[in-house]
């Protein structure tokens, strides 16, 4: 199959919003978008059948409105429709698999049981063999108006222990993609030796920073020389990494987080720093598997 970039409608704003960006990315990577929607019912339907009594009706619409309005503002785009009959969740998974990124929309801001795409959001996120991007509704907007004002640009959060060579990928292919800047960011919570009665012990923190420091930027150098054409920043913060994310995200055009392999079990086997961004960061945010 053509490398892809899979979005997943429902029908609501988050998910137009979704449809907006991964088209607005799909044609920086001149790729193909998909426009997915999954429906349990979907069934063959003679040619002729009235409107009110088509079954698919709503499903094949959704589908079909997200695909004019995209093509009205890219025209170039390949665009194709998958009407897929599954559940969302099944459906999303598949399609992750076979596709560059999987976008999504994203209530992020508000309480946990009113998630994007319903419940079928954080089993996807945790459980997806490829990036999963999560839009909130308005922030395409947010993006083309940053794209030409030229704000903060991609960050991505590293942990530094372990491999992390898909997660910088995915930020440098993204950020190369996009002209833009990225910013490496890591955060480290001071140990409990760093403390004194009057507060912190400033040599203890200075030491800690600079190793912290020193590791980033050996970290970095392989694909700062791989993508020459990048504006790279980084920088660490001690704090906690989920609080040292949420800080780092604030007037970022994307943020991106990693995710641990997979294991058997629910969808808030997610790490606490993929949660805080997925809760609280108002741009999009890019979760991508590693090992």
């Amino acid at each position: 199959m053509e490398p892809v970039v899979t979005v997943g409608l429902d029908g609501s704003p988050e998910s137009l919003a979704a449809a907006r960006w991964a088209a607005d990315e799909a044609e920086r990577r001149k790729l193909t978008l998909r426009l997915l929607h999954a429906w349990p019912l979907l069934a063959q339907e003679p040619a002729g059948v009235p409107a009110e009594k088509d079954q698919n009706y709503w499903a094949r619409r959704i589908v079909r409105t997200t695909r004019a309005e995209i093509q009205a503002h890219h025209p170039g785009l390949p665009v194709v429709e998958n009407l897929v009959a599954d559940d969302a969740e099944h459906a999303l998974l598949r399609a992750a698999a076979e596709s560059e990124m999987t976008v999504l929309g994203s209530r992020g801001l508000v309480p946990v049981e009113s998630y994007f795409l319903g419940d079928i959001s954080l089993p996807v996120v945790a459980r997806a063999e490829r990036p999963v991007v999560l839009v909130r509704a308005g922030a395409e907007d947010d993006d083309r108006q940053s794209t030409r004002t030229g704000t903060s640009g991609v960050v991505v959060a590293l942990k530094l222990h372990g491999p992390c060579d898909d997660l910088l990928r995915f930020a440098f292919e993204t950020a190369a993609a996009r002209g833009m800047p990225l910013r490496a960011v890591h955060g480290r919570s001071l140990p409990v030796d760093a403390y004194v009665p009057w507060g912190v012990d400033h040599e203890v923190a200075e030491e800690i920073s600079r190793e912290t420091q020193e590791l980033l930027a050996r970290t970095l150098l392989a694909w700062r020389e791989r993508f020459p054409q990048v504006d790279v920043t980084d920088g660490t913060a001690l704090v906690s990494p989920a609080k040292a994310v949420v800080q780092a995200a604030e007037g970022a055009d994307l943020l991106v987080v990693g995710r641990g392999p997979h294991h058997r079990g629910p969808a808030s086997s997610l790490g606490p720093v993929a949660q805080a961004a997925i809760h609280h960061a108002r741009c999009p945010v890019a979760v991508v598997p590693h090992d």
